[in-house]
C-alpha cells in the first residue's frame, strides 16, 4: 500500500493515541487526481457534524482533463466509518483535548482510497522538547555503537 500523501507534521504536533482506517466519499475527478499523487494533508483535520465525520482542509488538486465538471480542491469530504466506530469516537472527541487528525491517504489492496485517521492529543512545548532530547540521545547511542563496531 503506497501512500498518496502523508501528514508528517501530525507526528510532531500530536501524541497519537489510536489509529483508524476509513474510506472517503470522493468524486471521480478526485480519485483520478489522487492516482496522479496530487494531494496534501497539511493542516487538515476531521470534525464531527451531527453523527457524521468530515475531513476538512484536505487539498486534492483539480484533475486537468475533467474540464467544467471538476471538483473544489479543499471541499469537506465525508469519512466512511462503521456506526459503532463513530459512536466510540464521539465519546472520545468530546473529552478535553482530543482531536481527529489524518495521517496518510493511500490506495488499499482493492484499489479503494483510504485515509488513516488518528485520535490524537496535542503536545505541549515541553513534550516537544522531550522528543527532541530523546531523538538526540538515540542518535548519540547509534554513533557510539557504530564507532565501536569499526
Amino acid at each position: 500500500m503506497e501512500a498518496i500523501a502523508t501528514n508528517r507534521k501530525a507526528f510532531a504536533e500530536y501524541e497519537i493515541l489510536e489509529k483508524y482506517e476509513a474510506g472517503l466519499a470522493l468524486r471521480g475527478s478526485e480519485v483520478k487526481s489522487l492516482r496522479q499523487g496530487n494531494a496534501n494533508l497539511r493542516d487538515s483535520f476531521a470534525i464531527l457534524r451531527g453523527s457524521e465525520i468530515f475531513l476538512l482542509n484536505c487539498h486534492i488538486s483539480p484533475y486537468a482533463q475533467a474540464g467544467p465538471l471538476n471538483h473544489e480542491p479543499t471541499r469537506s469530504r465525508k469519512v466512511l466509518l462503521h456506526r459503532d466506530q463513530i459512536r466510540r469516537l464521539i465519546g472520545k472527541i468530546t473529552q478535553k483535548g482530543l482531536t481527529l487528525v489524518p495521517l496518510r491517504l493511500y490506495f488499499n489492496a482493492r484499489n479503494l482510497v483510504k485515509v488513516e485517521l488518528a485520535l490524537a492529543k496535542g503536545k505541549t512545548h515541553a513534550d516537544r522538547r522531550d522528543d527532541i532530547r530523546k531523538r538526540d540521545v538515540k542518535r548519540e547511542i547509534a554513533r557510539a555503537v557504530k564507532r565501536r563496531n569499526r
